[in-house]
């Protein structure tokens, strides 16, 4: 049986709390936010897998060298806004940690040059008039707010009705 899985960086309490903020203050939609416990920066969507390629990532990722570094709440943003389904927040201060895990999967998982690290704060099932949402996403202020990294973690996704169940099956500490 594959596992879904994905390689993450848990969002802190007090992060959570300014995050729950903008997710207040987001433009009227049909659909859900982010539950706060489910907060996480997606640095590496890995999909179904094995379970023997679960244990494959597991080893690479052990073997990360990396020192701590912090990450700042940086913009709002869309995916496709022709089509939107997810609303996300990007952080600064990861993309060089991210090219660390493509580098040491390379072979497993092809490069995906177009990914970007981002946190699902809210997944769209209607919007009345998009041009509008879009507009009043952009003038949504972000604190420029940032936290510091000293882990980083392997996460199984259950998707059930209700929303999706992460689980975190490998941890992995920064320097």
């Amino acid at each position: 049986m594959n596992i879904r899985c994905f390689i993450s960086i848990d969002v802190p309490e007090k992060i959570q709390k300014e995050i729950k903020k903008i997710q207040n203050s987001l433009p009227e939609f049909v659909g859900k936010t982010t539950e706060l416990e489910n907060l996480h920066l997606t640095l590496k969507f890995l999909g179904e897998i094995s379970k023997e390629k679960v244990e494959g990532v597991k080893t690479r990722l052990s073997k990360i060298k990396f020192n701590n570094f912090e990450v700042e709440l940086n913009n709002l943003g869309v995916f496709s806004e022709n089509f939107i389904r997810i609303v996300w927040l990007n952080l600064k201060g990861a993309e060089k940690f991210q090219k660390e895990i493509d580098f040491v999967l390379e072979g497993l998982f092809e490069f995906e040059k177009r990914f970007m690290g981002h946190l699902t704060i809210a997944r769209i099932k209607n919007i009345k008039d998009k041009k509008q949402f879009l507009s009043d996403l952009k003038k949504i202020k972000i604190p420029r707010i940032k936290f510091s990294v000293n882990c980083f973690k392997l996460k199984s996704s259950m998707l059930r009705n209700k929303g999706p169940v992460y689980e975190a099956i490998g941890k992995y500490n920064l320097e």
